[in-house]
């Protein structure tokens, strides 16, 4: 990096390969920028940091066929990138960053496939190359996935000739684990083992409990306006029936996070008090008191919000009719009660609280759902979030943000975020004050609001050596072997 020149310049080792053994090449350093700011993209990732490299701006609106502030040294088959920015942010010295992407696309591996059609093409998502120490053998969609060493990685070699990873059923996760069908599960730091599952799966001799701080949390969204296709940018609604802020706050009083936690965290799961994980240390604010339980506030703020009891349910304060629908998705057993406790709580407010299909939903139908630039169905969600390992959350809740699915945004919103990463948050102790006034604001509008910080947490079997969750382990799948052929 270069401050005053205000360039990022990324190398390529000499012996880098894709697992079909072709060169990564600088072109695939920059292809994963087209790709992420391509109006016509599948990707969720752009957010207006990306709007700080040169000619990016204009390639996102259509303007401009390629991103002018990505440069090659030495030409596109070569082995480096420089990006142009018209600023530089301290977040760039991390990794997982909002302005620097931290992986390669192989450019001519997708030949001439339009950037529209990526998502769903089969080189995507029947026969993907890799970079890692693994390459696929196998896909069945939905299911599972086998691979083998990548003769061609760079690093430290692989020391297990396959590995089967297979989705499954939270529901199903202890007799899969009883029956020594698997030896871990994977995720790492955003793994997510329900913590309901600790107690049968901590009984089990022969696996050991391996957890770390995960890099996510738990969240309430309330949908309070849409995103403008024209202008891509998220719009607050005068008249959105979640508008009106003491609502909000009167439904995350009116839910004991910390009654729910004790019941099915076993320890591992605990109320949230802000948007940004602990694990975060340095920027995370210890001290917000987030939304304790208290129901008295939360019918004071409804009764003073106007939000009058008509017989046995709240009235808008309009004196219209009053029905909020909320959306979960399908999950363990555990946490479709918690959502009925939640109802239920809702409920002893004055507020009419149904779910939006009567029933949990299907993870693709809940998301493609909160995905439409405009939607009525759910008002009120439970969601989740893993993060990446640097914790500027623009990405997530910035006025250009995909991911912004309840459409909060507001300048005073938009210049925190930006505070952030300006040329005072080169200055750590600036910057981690300006998270937390971030943290305090956005509690206080509470369009979005903390649910659960919880450990990332696994069983590991007793033939697996070298499982480590640590973030200075950059080799976690070749530092694994076996000391089996099978599960113990």
């Amino acid at each position: 990096m270069d401050r005053k020149a205000k360039t990022a310049t990324i190398t390529l080792r000499k012996d880098a390969r894709w697992s079909n053994g072709t060169k990564v090449t600088a072109k695939d350093i920059e292809y994963p920028y087209e790709i992420i700011g391509n109006k016509k993209t599948e990707s969720q990732q752009y957010s207006s940091d990306y709007a700080t490299i040169k000619g990016m701006a204009a390639y996102h609106a259509g303007k401009a066929k390629t991103i002018s502030g990505i440069t090659y040294p030495d030409g596109q088959k070569g082995r480096s990138v420089v990006i142009h920015f018209t600023k530089m942010s301290p977040s760039m010295q991390y990794l997982g960053n909002s302005f620097i992407w931290g992986t390669v696309e192989p450019y001519e591996y997708y030949g001439k496939t339009p950037i529209s059609k990526l998502a769903e093409s089969a080189k995507v998502r029947k026969n993907p190359i890799f970079t890692g120490p693994y390459k696929l053998d196998k896909i069945v969609q939905g299911e599972s996935t086998s691979w083998s060493p990548n003769k061609y990685y760079w690093g430290k070699k692989p020391q297990i000739k396959n590995i089967a990873i297979q989705v499954v059923s939270s529901n199903n996760i202890v007799a899969a684990f009883k029956s020594k069908k698997y030896d871990f599960v994977a995720g790492g730091p955003n793994a997510t083992m329900p913590s309901s599952q600790y107690p049968k799966l901590k009984a089990l001799k022969d696996y050991s409990e391996v957890g770390i701080s995960s890099l996510g949390y738990n969240y309430f969204g309330f949908n309070v306006g849409h995103m403008n296709t024209k202008t891509g940018l998220n719009v607050m609604d005068k008249n959105a029936k979640m508008g009106n802020k003491n609502l909000r706050k009167a439904m995350l009083y009116a839910v004991n996070i910390d009654a729910v936690s004790k019941k099915f965290g076993n320890g591992l799961s605990w109320r949230a008090n802000t948007l940004i994980p602990p694990t975060f240390k340095n920027v995370y604010d210890a001290k917000a008191p987030g939304f304790k339980y208290n129901m008295k506030k939360a019918k004071s703020l409804l009764n003073k919000a106007g939000y009058k009891k008509q017989g046995k349910w709240r009235t808008q304060p309009n004196g219209k009719k009053l029905t909020i629908y909320f959306g979960g998705m399908s999950s363990s057993a555990a946490t479709e009660a918690k959502y009925q406790y939640y109802i239920q709580q809702w409920r002893k407010a004055g507020l009419n609280v149904k779910m939006t299909t009567g029933k949990p939903m299907e993870m693709n139908s809940f998301y493609s759902t909160l995905q439409k630039p405009s939607q009525n169905k759910i008002d009120v969600f439970l969601g989740a979030w893993a993060v990446s390992s640097e914790p500027t959350p623009t990405q997530m809740y910035g006025v250009d943000a995909p991911y912004n699915m309840g459409h909060f945004a507001t300048k005073k919103n938009t210049q925190l975020l930006n505070s952030l990463n300006n040329d005072k948050a080169w200055n750590s102790k600036y910057r981690a004050q300006q998270f937390k006034k971030w943290q305090e604001y956005m509690n206080s509008q509470a369009a979005y609001g903390p649910e659960m910080f919880s450990l990332a947490w696994s069983p590991v079997n007793k033939r697996v050596k070298g499982y480590d969750l640590r973030p200075q382990n950059n080799e976690f799948w070749s530092n694994l072997s076996l000391t089996a052929a099978n599960p113990k």
